[in-house]
């Protein structure tokens, strides 16, 4: 018998990379928890930190499969979250323009007591965008809810010629190591495993 699994994320993004894997789960629950960083938290341990309380956070039942994932983008020292307005996506966009960062997502998987994570790192290079690439991109209002004021997957893939690492991950979701994470959780993913 197949467990029940409850994917805590209200990201539309993330329901699309599961059903790339031939999942769809039973309920969708996002867990509301304070997202705010500690001070002086370095972003992969902050991203950690939040995958792992948001799915300490969601209720389920002990034989449900719960899924949280949370993705950091870094730039240096210093962990840019979803900005607050159009401004803020601004500052952002200005400040990986041209340069190299880092995307951290942490998934973690939880069944019963037991709680499984990773933590996956991609590096990203951002062109260095013209007033007018700017403009346009903030005009496409893709920013909204996304760290880093970008998603790599939407228009701001125009903005990105180069990434080293996990392509889902820096859409949100690591793929590989997701269903590695749900397997072990004893989540079937192939017809034969049940």
């Amino acid at each position: 018998m197949k467990p029940r699994l409850i994917l805590g994320s209200g990201s539309p993004r993330r329901l699309e990379l599961l059903a790339q894997l031939g999942v769809t789960p039973d309920a969708v629950l996002p867990p509301d928890i304070d997202e705010t960083p500690l001070k002086a938290e370095l972003p992969r341990p902050y991203c950690a930190r939040i995958a792992r309380a948001k799915v300490e956070a969601v209720q389920a039942e002990a034989d449900d499969v719960v899924l949280c994932a949370d993705t950091t983008v870094a730039l240096g020292r210093r962990i840019m979250g979803k900005p607050a307005d159009a401004g803020e996506a601004a500052a952002f966009l200005l400040a990986l323009s041209g340069r190299r960062h880092r995307v951290v997502t942490s998934v973690a998987v939880r069944r019963g007591e037991r709680i499984w994570q990773r933590d996956v790192e991609s590096a990203v290079k951002m062109k260095r965008l013209s007033d007018d690439e700017l403009n346009a991109y903030l005009a496409t209002g893709d920013w909204h809810g996304k760290a880093g004021a970008y998603g790599i997957q939407g228009p701001a893939g125009a903005l990105i010629p180069w990434i080293s690492g996990s392509f889902t991950g820096i859409v949100g979701l690591p793929l590989a190591e997701t269903a590695a994470l749900l397997q072990a959780a004893g989540y079937p993913l192939h017809r034969g495993d049940a």
